[in-house]
């Protein structure tokens, strides 16, 4: 990995935070740490990024926790091990890191993937989880099964259709092999067009943070284990028929594509919810409306009264 790019180059851009690497649940996680002794918010983020697009977030939210973003299991310079990458394992790493931590209890936010990890974490470990965000990330459900293979006709354009979203790399990132020989030092061009298409302006992510997140995933290793997190849905959703509703607090933080969604998941999801629309932001909402998100989780996260609706 190129040294302009490597953890302990960039955490310097993040006042007070530092990089630590740890062994945990047989496996080995890289994290960032804001240190203090405030309340604690664990940030897991997804695909395909790192520790890193927490950035804009990250830096302000640690002015009132102790702040933790965490490079799950096959993120970043966390470990690739060869399997583990079903939700109920990487939740696991989590636990085991926060034990390893001293940390009993915490805050969490998970966006894309690691909201899928985030509400794994507050399903099999519910009394870790004080509060719950879930940023356009939702755990993996049977609904998965109805996604179309082909787009309907007139919706598949430069921008995704809010309505009838075509996620072709749902698909793609299943395929075992053959990702790797295509992107391997090629991975910009797959993250320039994604970028372009779920995000209403683009240009909030620069070609800095698209270099940093391309050196990580033009390896060959860190592209197969990003796809074992999409191969491991079956499992994640045979998982999902055993848990319950959750009972801690939960904010869902919707894109524009998710709102619709959002809307009827969260109260089967959890008996006492909160939802924060962010209408004007695709789905990589940390880059587009930081002010948003963070106001969003700040007033969650002080709020004495929440229900569902």
């Amino acid at each position: 990995m190129e040294q302009i790019f490597s953890d302990d180059e960039l955490v310097k851009r993040w006042p007070n935070f530092t990089s630590h690497m740890m062994n945990v649940n047989g496996t080995r996680l890289h994290f960032v740490d804001s240190g203090g002794n405030g309340p604690v918010l664990l940030c897991l983020p997804g695909w395909p990024q790192t520790w890193y697009s927490y950035r804009s977030v990250a830096v302000p939210l640690s002015e009132h926790c102790r702040v933790i973003v965490v490079d799950i299991r096959g993120m970043g310079s966390s470990a690739t091990p060869p399997s583990g990458y079903d939700k109920k394992t990487m939740a696991a790493d989590i636990y085991e890191l926060m034990r390893s931590l001293y940390i009993n209890k915490a805050y969490v936010l998970g966006h894309d993937i690691g909201g899928m990890v985030a509400a794994s974490l507050a399903h099999n470990y519910p009394n870790i989880v004080d509060r719950l965000i879930l940023a356009d990330g939702l755990h993996p459900n049977e609904g998965m099964m109805q996604m179309k293979l082909m787009p309907s006709p007139g919706t598949f354009g430069k921008k995704i259709d809010h309505q009838q979203p075509y996620t072709w790399w749902m698909s793609f990132n299943q395929v075992k092999g053959l990702p790797e020989q295509l992107l391997q030092g090629r991975y910009r061009y797959l993250l320039d067009w994604l970028f372009d298409y779920v995000m209403v302006d683009s240009s909030k992510i620069p070609d800095f943070e698209r270099d940093v997140y391309a050196c990580v995933y033009n390896q060959p290793e860190r592209i197969r284990a990003s796809n074992a997190w999409y191969q491991a849905f079956n499992q994640d959703i045979e998982d999902a028929k055993n848990y319950s509703k959750l009972q801690m607090p939960v904010l869902g933080i919707a894109s524009n594509v998710s709102s619709g969604f959002y809307q009827y998941a969260l109260p089967a999801l959890a008996e006492n919810y909160e939802l924060v629309n962010l209408a004007n932001t695709g789905h990589y909402m940390f880059e587009e409306d930081p002010s948003g998100v963070y106001e969003a989780v700040i007033a969650f996260l002080t709020s004495k009264k929440l229900g569902g609706n």
